[in-house]
């Protein structure tokens, strides 16, 4: 076989120098190279609980996001009012090392609304949650229909602090549990001012970022056209899931896949 001469290996070398040469003439908008155009999965995930639970009820949903490669990190409430349950969240946003998708479950809906508009937030998902528009209330939007006749909020006590009761905590809060799960929840629940529930919100992050809502078919603590209605209203993207309140622990690989679906599809 006749070898390639010298001259012509110069050639073909020469040939690429100079095109490498001429790609750095070009704009770097005309290139599909830069990080600004590369498509990045959200990895970090901040879930949010709502009240009269803690931030426990997350653990099954954390153990799959985990095992798939997510940084998943929990906040723990005080519930004491919405400007403390905000600043507890921000506590933690400001930790993670890149963009977020921001869950809230429940009250931690109003929560994630508000804290939602940082920096790092690449969308919102919504868990059987509430989703008020600047200057709403939580209370607005809980007693917008009459409550089903399993709720049990109780009236604030003396201290200004609402409790879920015990007789109803199971069928309202926790029914596709099994009654000692419920018992459990009811024993280590997070009672919430009323201070809280009144207060509007300043700041309705889902205006500006992608949002995803799961609206629990069997709840009645937030009954489900409640919800329909806030999802709907903002164009957020629903997922119906037949389950009660606590729909992140009852079915938490359908919450999961929401909230990966949610990290996929929102880049920062």
């Amino acid at each position: 076989m006749k070898k390639p001469s010298l001259s012509k290996n110069v050639k073909w070398a020469g040939l690429g120098l100079f095109l490498l040469a001429m790609m750095s003439f070009l704009p770097k908008d005309n290139l599909n190279i830069t990080s600004e155009n590369m498509s990045t999965t959200v990895k970090n995930i901040v879930l949010v609980h709502g009240a009269f639970a803690d931030g426990s009820g997350w653990k099954q949903v954390y153990e799959i996001l985990t095992k798939k490669g997510y940084h998943v990190t929990i906040v723990q409430n005080p519930l004491s009012s919405l400007e403390d349950d905000v600043a507890a969240t921000n506590l933690i946003l400001d930790k993670q090392d890149g963009p977020i998708i921001l869950v809230g479950h429940s009250w931690g809906g109003t929560v994630i609304t508000q804290a939602g508009v940082h920096p790092k937030v690449a969308g919102l998902v919504y868990v059987a949650a509430f989703q008020p528009d600047k200057g709403e209330t939580t209370l607005q939007w809980a007693t917008s229909i009459p409550s089903a006749p399993e709720n049990g909020i109780l009236p604030p006590d003396e201290k200004g602090f609402l409790f879920y009761a015990k007789d109803k905590y199971h069928a309202g809060f926790a029914a596709d549990l099994s009654k000692e799960e419920a018992e459990f929840m009811w024993a280590s629940q997070g009672p919430i001012t009323l201070k809280a529930f009144i207060t509007p919100v300043t700041e309705a992050a889902w205006k500006t970022k992608p949002a995803y809502g799961i609206v629990a078919t069997e709840d009645l603590s937030i009954l489900p056209y409640i919800k329909r209605r806030m999802y709907k209203r903002s164009n957020t993207i629903i997922t119906e899931i037949k389950g009660s309140h606590v729909i992140f622990i009852s079915q938490p690989k359908a919450v999961a896949d929401v909230i990966e679906t949610a990290a996929k599809n929102s880049v920062k």
